[in-house]
């Protein structure tokens, strides 16, 4: 049996969200952690950090914001989407460096942690193929009808846009109510994310969830 996390209403202000530090990846740890809104977020070769931020950036799949370019470039896009053809690759794809990103959270052991979620079936990947190129994709851990969305990557302008798209859409996953974004950015806004409280993100929860154990 795994040490439970402490209240979330304990988590600090300042940082935002930082709840707990230590602990292990474990499946159990984790899919305990994702229950009640947590997740892990450091950087490599400091101990594990336990986030539940205040308030919680979410999308709802109903309210992603498609512009008229995009609608446009959709229309045209011969690209192929898949679900769970390639996980580990994609989220090798989301740790790479890139003119953009000059620093990478996902270390080895996250990728050996979420891999092995994705063998029991929670972690999942959607990914975009420009015939037999990935392109783009994103990566997250499902649970009723909740997607926690953990990284994404484009490697053609709009690829994971398209990945985000099909989501929404819900055929990968037709029972999605709720995509849990973490921490808020400007890309995620300008699609459609809003902010809601954690009690608000929590209650959102135990209703696509079920009750904790």
């Amino acid at each position: 049996m795994i040490e439970p996390f402490p209240p979330t209403e304990n988590a600090l202000k300042d940082p935002n969200g930082l709840l707990a530090v230590g602990g292990d990846l474990s499946a159990e740890r984790l899919l305990h952690a994702y229950q009640r809104g947590i997740f892990p977020w450091y950087e490599e070769g400091e101990p594990i950090l336990w986030w539940t931020p205040d308030p919680r950036a979410v999308l709802f799949p109903d309210e992603l914001h498609v512009s008229r370019s995009l609608r446009r470039f959709l229309s045209k896009c011969n690209w192929e989407v898949s679900v769970n053809r390639c996980f580990d690759e994609v989220v090798s794809a989301c740790a790479d460096l890139t003119e953009e990103r000059s620093a990478t959270w996902i270390s080895s052991d996250i990728a050996t942690a979420y891999s092995q979620l994705h063998l029991l079936g929670y972690a999942q990947s959607i990914e975009v193929f420009d015939g037999d190129e990935l392109v783009g994709g994103l990566y997250g851990v499902v649970l009723g009808r909740v997607f926690f969305g953990e990284s994404m990557f484009s490697r053609r302008a709009n690829a994971s846009k398209v990945a985000l798209h099909y989501l929404c859409s819900k055929a990968p996953f037709p029972d999605l109510e709720l995509i849990d974004c973490q921490m808020p950015n400007a890309h995620l806004e300008s699609l459609g994310m809003t902010l809601i409280s954690r009690t608000k993100f929590e209650g959102l929860l135990r209703d696509h969830l079920g009750p904790f154990e």
